[in-house]
């Protein structure tokens, strides 16, 4: 064991600040009723107050015409890398987002779809760009995505032409790095080479990898998807797996990636059923519970915090469906918890890259629980993943703990090793030491 973990290479170190991040996901066609970057520029101030340190735009760039899906097409069929959709506005009003974002102390990242383009892109007049089959037609990545075309890495010239792509966005308006989609199916040394130069235009920069790909984060990315973790959540829901499932993701990928690998944890985005369909209000909170406690680096998509439901993966992903942010109304609990959740989770550093132990409990199936420690401080996290409410025991030290669980405003008295959970309950105790 010790020679396999010797044998890791080291990832590349992530930006300082990436560690204590949250990022807020945003598709510019439903965070707002204006559906354009000026609808983001506004809405500002509130995710400042939410907490949030990185807002990461979906596509941004015109969207094809030719085979799209739906009324609008998926902003993942790209037309042109070098501009911005006509309906979200203009450069002007993304280089006004980025510098009304950096005054509020965000940073700003886009998404980037190295691996395809739309059929009419302007990339078409070079089809040498694009792989082809036997006949020599140009093809898709997949099968089922019959909205774009594959580019071929093969061709320096195409790598040459997508690095100065990502050299113009940093250096025209200023942004603080790219989400990568479907980084895994664009050549690794691809990546390796944009990292380096990308790190001469703007040291920090963010790359987040649409992947959980071990030598994507030896040299290239700072941050990859927590996937595995993500499908044993679901499966917890939809099929009645253990709760201990999680324990088991969560030490499979440190086991697969270097110490210190950063993964972006995840439980809702613009690729699935919204988690509050999927899991339930209770659920949906309980998942965020662990996500927001649990190393790494805990990601909102937009909607979540107000209990949004309105869909936006395919095939509403192709239509226009804004957030129903008066649903919050509705569900006060949703807004109040990630306000609390962001804040105690900025204030301590053990609940942002403290040690993490998995602990034992009576009813392993169903709850979840363990310590984060760091800073002179430990967090025992407790959360019961069941419709049915829990009375047992935790292995904990007894003494010390205060709870700090968000909601609570005059905690009870604290009995560890007992351990009372309602359905969907989640607790937090502190104890410096």
């Amino acid at each position: 064991m010790l020679l396999a973990a010797l044998a890791l290479p080291l990832p590349a170190a992530p930006p300082a600040w990436l560690p204590n991040a949250v990022i807020y996901e945003v598709f510019p066609r439903d965070f707002s009723l204006s559906g354009d970057l000026n609808g983001v520029t506004a809405g500002l101030d509130r995710l400042r107050k939410l907490g949030v340190d990185v807002v990461w735009l979906m596509p941004i760039h015109p969207i094809g015409q030719v085979n799209r899906k739906g009324t609008f097409g998926s902003p993942y069929a790209v037309r042109d890398f070098y501009a911005v959709n006509p309906d979200y506005g203009t450069k002007d009003d993304l280089k006004r987002l980025v510098t009304e974002a950096h005054r509020r102390g965000i940073k700003v990242i886009i998404d980037i779809v190295a691996d395809h383009t739309a059929w009419d892109s302007v990339m078409m007049a070079t089809p040498e760009f694009y792989k082809h089959n036997a006949a020599g037609k140009i093809i898709s990545p997949a099968p089922e995505w019959g909205d774009v075309a594959a580019l071929d890495y093969a061709n320096p010239k195409l790598r040459a032409y997508m690095l100065d792509m990502l050299r113009y966005w940093v250096k025209d308006f200023d942004l603080d790095g790219f989400r990568c989609d479907a980084a895994a199916m664009v050549p690794v040394s691809f990546w390796e080479n944009a990292r380096v130069e990308l790190d001469k235009l703007k040291p920090g920069l963010l790359l987040l990898a649409e992947a959980h790909d071990p030598p994507l984060m030896d040299k290239a990315f700072d941050l990859d998807y927590a996937w595995p973790l993500h499908s044993a959540l679901s499966a917890i829901f939809s099929t009645g797996a253990p709760a201990w499932d999680l324990r088991a993701a969560w030490e499979e990928e440190r086991e697969q990636f270097p110490k210190g690998a950063l993964h972006m944890r995840i439980s809702d985005d613009h690729d699935e059923e919204r988690a509050i369909v999927r899991f339930g209000e209770g659920g949906a909170l309980a998942a965020s519970a662990l996500m927001f406690t649990l190393d790494g680096v805990p990601l909102l998509y937009e909607g979540m915090e107000a209990g949004d439901s309105t869909e936006s993966g395919g095939p509403p992903l192709f239509e226009k469906l804004p957030v129903f942010w008066k649903i919050a109304e509705r569900r006060p609990q949703f807004p109040r918890f990630y306000a609390a959740m962001i804040a105690l989770r900025h204030a301590h550093p053990a609940l942002e890259q403290g040690q993490t132990e998995w602990l034992r409990n009576s009813d392993g199936a169903r709850i979840v629980t363990y310590l984060r420690r760091g800073g002179g401080e430990e967090f025992l996290v407790a959360i019961n993943f069941s419709n049915q409410p829990f009375l047992g025991l935790v292995d904990a030290v007894r003494d010390g703990f205060v709870e700090v669980t968000p909601g609570v405003e005059k905690p009870g008295t604290i009995a560890l090793p007992s351990l009372a959970l309602d359905a969907w309950g989640y607790r937090m105790f502190r104890r410096a030491k």
